[in-house]
């Protein structure tokens, strides 16, 4: 099934059994989903074939960083895999960026490539002491710039940058914003955060959004509210 929303939710459960009973409580047409680290590992390729038959279009969340083969290789298996979305740092450089992009183009296959540029996570005294000196919007311009010119597709970043990366980028250029919290919802770890509608109307593509509609006591009601939200901005 495939679906208009710019909603990604977050499926960032340990186990395929706890993945699929939120899932269960989400409709394929009003939402993306994402598999990050620790589910996949845990579970394998037998999650996404789950999310898959549900009907979800998936983001794989794995965040490749390698040498240029390996990860051509790995962004090949994903998309063998069917799924909608999968992503590299951008950190890996130029030539480990465009021989992924290349690798999925050879194979004509349709899944998205993008890259992470500065986790969401970080501010300028984390960045500094990996030998970083720039500003965490600096850099992510820099890294958005540089994954544009690579051949991907898009970048991961806060929503504090999609309003220069779309001046620089363009508009075609996927622009996925985690750090996403309605008005109702904590920050919890996330630094660099902002709402929905505010998220959309600085140049966002598309939203991931966990904790404020996965530990909602009704997660179609979070998710129906988000949508009323982004209706109204």
């Amino acid at each position: 099934m495939t679906t208009e929303s710019p909603l990604i939710i977050a499926l960032d459960y340990p186990s395929l059994d706890a993945a699929l009973c939120m899932a269960d409580q989400l409709d394929p047409a009003r939402c993306r989903v994402k598999v990050g680290k620790e589910l996949f590992t845990r579970s394998g390729p037998a999650i996404l074939e789950a999310l898959h038959g549900r009907g979800f279009e998936v983001f794989l969340d794995l965040k490749f960083h390698d040498i240029p083969n390996t990860v051509a290789g790995a962004v090949q298996a994903a998309a063998e895999q069917g799924v909608w979305m999968v992503n590299v740092h951008a950190s890996g450089g130029r030539r480990m960026m465009e021989v992924a992009a290349k690798r999925l183009q050879d194979h004509n296959f349709s899944t998205h490539l993008i890259a992470v540029t500065v986790l969401t996570s970080m501010q300028a005294e984390d960045l500094n002491e990996t030998g970083v000196v720039a500003m965490p919007e600096e850099q992510v311009m820099r890294l958005a710039m540089l994954t544009q010119q690579s051949g991907l597709g898009g970048v991961v970043c806060s929503a504090q940058e999609a309003a220069q990366i779309n001046a620089q980028c363009g508009s075609d250029f996927l622009k996925v914003t985690p750090g996403i919290r309605p008005g109702f919802a904590a920050a919890n770890d996330q630094q660099r955060i902002m709402t929905p509608s505010d998220a959309m109307r600085a140049g966002s593509s598309h939203l991931v959004v966990g904790r404020p509609v996965t530990q909602a006591k009704d997660p179609m009601m979070a998710l129906a509210a988000i949508e009323t939200e982004l209706g109204a901005s």
